[in-house]
Parts: C-alpha cells; structure tokens; sequence
C-alpha cells in the first residue's frame, strides 16, 4: 500500500528528491519503461520524476514518490506504437496503460486514479496544479523539461543534476517535437483542444484545426 511522504532534503545535502524511489514497483515501472520507451523518452520520463519532486519538497508539499514516478514514467507510453489507440487522446492511452500496470500491485484503487488523472491532464494547462500534489508534480515536471516554466526557480546545481544523470539530447527541443508527431500523426482530431495540435500545425502543413465555433454552428440543434 502506497504511503504519502514528504519528501525532504537528505543529511547529505543533495536533494532526496534526486533518488529514484527504491521499491519493487519502482524498479519494474523503470525496467518496463526502458523497455518500451526510446532512449529520449525514457530520459525525458525520468527528468520529469526529477524535476517535479524538486519542484514538490520546494513547495512543502506531502506525496507519494512511487505514485509520482508512475505518472512520470508512464505519462509518454501513449506515444509508443503498440500502446497507441486509434482514436483516444495519448495522454489517455498512456494513463490506461498505467493503471493496466498498477493493478497489479496492492494500490488502492484511488492511488491508481491519482496517476491515471495525472497523465490524462499533463498537457492541459491550467488544471493539474489546483488538483492532488501527484497530478500538479507530473505537470511541474512536464512543463519544466520541456517548456523550461519555472526553470529559474530551480538551482544550477540542481538542473545539472539532473541533466548529468538522464542526459537531454544536443537538440532535444526538435526531438521532443518529432517524437509527439510521430506518436500523435496517425490521428489528429485526437488534438482537439490540446496543445499538441500545435505540434501537428508545425510538421504537416495538410493539418485543419478542429474549430469549436464551427462544430457549435453545424450542430443539430435549431437556432
């Protein structure tokens, strides 16, 4: 059964935020994640772990570690091909695949749904941080690596910490973007309002935006 901690710096002075948490779960999530992941994703994945429990013990919030680096780790599977759907969002994709996962372990059922929302909601903005600690960290995390929001509130030593142990790529900015078209390319109305329509706007020029006033005015409905 998970136990909410609050994460803490260790009588080193590094921060303990920086270990990856020590149990079976955490160890075969990361055996998986590899497994299934691209080296760039499975970097990525580990950097968002990082820099959302940093972002978390500076906060002074209380979480579950091995709840937060299932949310990390598995918030991109949806990218991956043989955990890609036809039709659902790869946010959602990669949160059923998690929950797939947890179930079998003794979660209880409402921890399991901490890391579904977590990943479902990384890429809407404006949401995650007034939800359960879990949910915003994902985010924190997301947003740092790869928007780099919020990275002057985190040290230098810090940052080259993180980057020491699970490296970014000399043009991680364009292999980021290319591997979410990659894994979002085959179906497009699933970008629908998400930031990821962006991404498909920059690669594929035949891409049209679903637009919200449009589907409103060719509704059914009279008037």
């Amino acid at each position: 059964m998970s136990i909410s901690t609050k994460v803490s710096p260790s009588p080193t002075g590094h921060p303990s935020a920086m270990q990856i948490p020590d149990s079976k779960l955490a160890k075969d999530i990361t055996e998986f994640v590899r497994d299934t992941e691209s080296t760039l994703l499975f970097n990525h994945s580990s950097r968002v772990y990082c820099f959302g429990a940093l972002a978390g013990q500076r906060r002074g919030l209380s979480f579950d570690p091995e709840l937060l680096y299932a949310g990390a780790m598995f918030h991109d599977v949806g990218l991956v091909p043989s955990y890609s759907s036809a039709t659902d969002r790869f946010e959602v994709d990669g949160a059923n695949a998690a929950r797939d996962f947890l179930r079998r372990y003794e979660l209880p059922s409402e921890d399991i749904d901490r890391v579904w929302t977590a990943i479902a909601l990384h890429t809407t903005p404006g949401i995650p941080q007034y939800m359960h600690p879990v949910v915003a960290l994902v985010t924190a995390g997301v947003e740092m690596d790869v928007l780099g929001i919020d990275y002057s509130n985190f040290a230098d030593t810090e940052r080259d910490a993180v980057v020491r142990a699970f490296p970014r790529t000399p043009s991680f900015k364009e292999d980021i973007l290319q591997a979410f078209y990659d894994g979002i390319k085959h179906k497009p109305n699933t970008t629908f309002g998400n930031v990821k329509a962006d991404v498909l706007a920059e690669k594929d020029p035949s891409f049209k935006r679903i637009n919200f006033c449009s589907i409103i005015r060719n509704s059914p409905w009279g008037g």
